[in-house]
């Protein structure tokens, strides 16, 4: 699948996307060459934010978002166009931060924080903040999800989404019931929500 707006270079891959949704609508977010670095998809970034916009009624304003392997940014900024109220990214390439930040400054996203920091060693420090979505679509090859899942209960709010983009069906646990999924091409991707726990009668 090949959408119309993909720009590539000589090495074939994709150079940039642009945002499809939003204030941010067909802005171009550049993608530098990195190794493990994929966008994801136009189609399934729509799919994303149309489940997204279903969930939440269309109201993105008082939405928190963390994007824990930002890459290009894409699906953090397709938050932002859309209206969260604060978007955290967390990104340690020297390549793709540069032009994270620079997007983030050419677009006046002023609600888009970036962390230069190693994903893991950001989650160990974040024990006291609170999602309504986080956005995992680590690259492919380094198997990070088991790695990541154990932080969920901590970061996220009861109710709140878990977005999972991978090469196969992962599994956050039974606290994180998936409630959308769908595949493309060979990525698989799911969307699961952090259940309320009941009240304990006295």
């Amino acid at each position: 699948m090949k959408p119309a707006n993909r720009q590539t270079g000589a090495s074939g891959k994709r150079q940039a996307v642009r945002i499809i949704g939003g204030q941010y609508r067909r802005s171009l977010i550049p993608v530098v060459d990195a190794g493990g670095l994929r966008p994801t998809s136009d189609r399934i970034r729509e799919t994303l934010f149309n489940w997204l916009t279903h969930l939440w009624d269309g109201k993105f304003d008082d939405k928190s978002v963390l994007d824990v392997f930002a890459g290009s940014g894409a699906l953090g900024f397709e938050a932002a166009s859309r209206g969260a109220a604060h978007v955290q990214m967390a990104e340690n390439n020297p390549a793709a931060l540069a032009t994270l930040r620079a997007t983030r400054d050419k677009l006046q996203a002023n609600q888009v924080r970036i962390n230069s920091t190693d994903a893991f060693v950001m989650l160990q420090r974040m024990d006291a903040s609170k999602f309504d979505l986080v956005l995992l679509d680590p690259p492919f090859a380094g198997k990070l999800f088991d790695r990541v899942f154990p932080y969920l209960e901590a970061i996220l709010k009861p109710g709140g989404l878990v977005y999972i983009e991978s090469d196969r069906p992962e599994d956050p646990g039974p606290a994180f019931p998936v409630i959308r999924q769908g595949k493309a091409g060979q990525v698989y991707y799911q969307l699961h929500e952090r259940l309320i726990a009941p009240h304990k009668n006295d």
